[in-house]
């Protein structure tokens, strides 16, 4: 067999997806704010003066086919490698390819590396002189976020560009080319399928063109008939499970984790509800969001709702108990509760500021009348004396500071007005009134009875 005959052979069964594989940007679905008329990317390519870069965006939005576009209207050389198979080994070889390719017919080569996140930081910085002298013009491809994913000494050298998921219009223009393409698509086969299970395929691809083919590929085997048609029955059956897009350890679980806890802050259930439910159907940690829905009640909600805490604790124990799908309301109910409670913030704005005074201020020292003496020594050290036992006086309220000399006065915890943090605010606020008009008649504050202390205040 030639080498033609062998690429023709390979062709033919190659995935649909391969098949249809854009050559040019004109057949280029989708991602105009990147590669649209005017569009920056367009028309580097277009003058032919692109530099190194990085492509940033979910499985099945053309990464790799953009990559390919590029070389061919570029007349370089594409070489591709993926991050998960290759090595510095690898890497080099391409590179003494590169360079004899370029003395030799002065042909650019695009070095097209696929999960370029994967590569650790060694690697990485074996492509950086290569990038730099122009040996080599690198094209990364990565799910991950770059700002994490790729060494800042590579991400400099490189533009970032951020493909989107496709939008359904665009899976839908893919597949009626997929249906009616003779030469490399489905067109030869007339197959028979209803708009309406197009948009269907189109809204179940969750904007991947290579799932959205892959599964027409599915749905054309097993469509029956003389024409085909693929029917609802067969669509479904080629459809499967509809899996969404997550990655436990990626992008897209701190997107929708973050979408999960500014709902409940902005005290939207429906949202609040939706996020969640994508969170568990793709696979999230269920124990991850229950411990989130604890760090809500207690950054967000704080004392406005105190039984916030302990209901997001039993959600996480129900949960515990039950696993899914039963536990799986408990979480919903927190969410909902959580997202319906007054909110307020001041529990975490005091913490922070406490921390901050203890840090600034260092180890002031506890006053003397707080500290305990369970020594003569310490207690002949003035440990313990004039301390007042709050329970003695009228209201257990005693005019008696707590805090070091350094910050007196001072005030962390200011709550707001919200729910029973209001009734805390003015609680504060009356006990505030009652010792400042103690302390401006300059009462002894003297107990209302013996209370079990000596004349010194230190307990018996």
């Amino acid at each position: 067999m030639s080498l033609f005959d062998a690429a023709a052979a390979a062709a033919r069964v190659a995935p649909l997806a391969d098949r249809l594989r854009p050559r040019t940007l004109e057949e280029f679905v989708g991602q105009q704010a990147v590669v649209g008329p005017g569009a920056p990317l367009r028309v580097e390519i277009e003058q032919d003066r692109l530099r190194s870069c990085i492509f940033w965006g979910p499985p099945g939005t053309g990464k790799t086919t953009l990559a390919r576009i590029i070389a061919g209207a570029t007349g370089a050389e594409f070489v591709g490698l993926s991050a998960i198979q290759a090595g510095v080994k690898e890497v080099r070889d391409a590179v003494v390819q590169a360079r004899d390719r370029l003395a030799l017919d002065s042909r650019r080569t695009v070095l097209f590396l696929d999960e370029i996140h994967r590569f650790n930081k060694a690697q990485q910085d074996s492509l950086l002189p290569h990038v730099e002298d122009g040996t080599l013009l690198l094209i990364g491809a990565t799910t991950e976020n770059p700002s994490f994913a790729v060494n800042g000494a590579l991400l400099s050298r490189a533009t970032v560009y951020v493909l989107q998921a496709l939008q359904p219009a665009d899976l839908l223009t893919v597949l009626r080319r997929a249906l009616t393409d003779s030469p490399r698509g489905l067109g030869a086969r007339r197959l028979q399928v209803a708009e309406t299970l197009l948009e269907q395929l189109a809204a179940a691809a969750d904007g991947d063109a290579r799932a959205a083919l892959n599964a027409l590929e599915a749905a054309a085997a097993l469509a029956v008939g003389e024409p085909p048609a693929i029917t609802a029955a067969v669509l479904q059956q080629a459809l499967g499970q509809r899996l969404l897009r997550y990655d436990k350890d990626g992008e897209e679980h701190y997107n929708l984790i973050s979408a999960l806890h500014k709902s409940i802050r902005g005290s939207d259930p429906d949202a609040a509800l939706y996020w969640l439910a994508r969170l568990l159907a793709a696979g999230g940690d269920p124990f991850y969001v229950a411990r989130r829905l604890i760090r809500i009640a207690t950054e967000d909600v704080g004392l406005t709702t105190p039984s916030a805490l302990p209901l997001a604790v039993a959600a996480w124990s129900a949960y515990h108990r039950l696993g899914s799908p039963e536990g799986d309301l408990a979480l919903a109910e927190c969410a909902l509760f959580l997202a319906t409670a007054p909110k307020s913030n001041r529990v975490e704005v005091a913490w922070l500021a406490a921390q901050a005074a203890a840090r600034e201020h260092g180890s002031l020292p506890v006053p003397l009348h707080l500290r305990n003496a369970p020594t003569r020594l310490l207690e002949g050290l003035g440990y313990g004396w004039e301390y007042r036992y709050a329970h003695d006086y009228d209201d257990a309220l005693v005019a008696q500071e707590h805090l070091p000399e350094r910050l007196l006065g001072q005030r962390f915890y200011d709550p707001s007005e919200r729910g029973a943090e209001g009734r805390i605010a003015e609680r504060l606020a009356a006990w505030r009134a009652t010792l400042a008009a103690r302390r401006e008649v300059n009462e002894t504050d003297e107990p209302d009875h013996d209370g079990g202390r000596d004349r010194g205040g230190r307990a018996r």
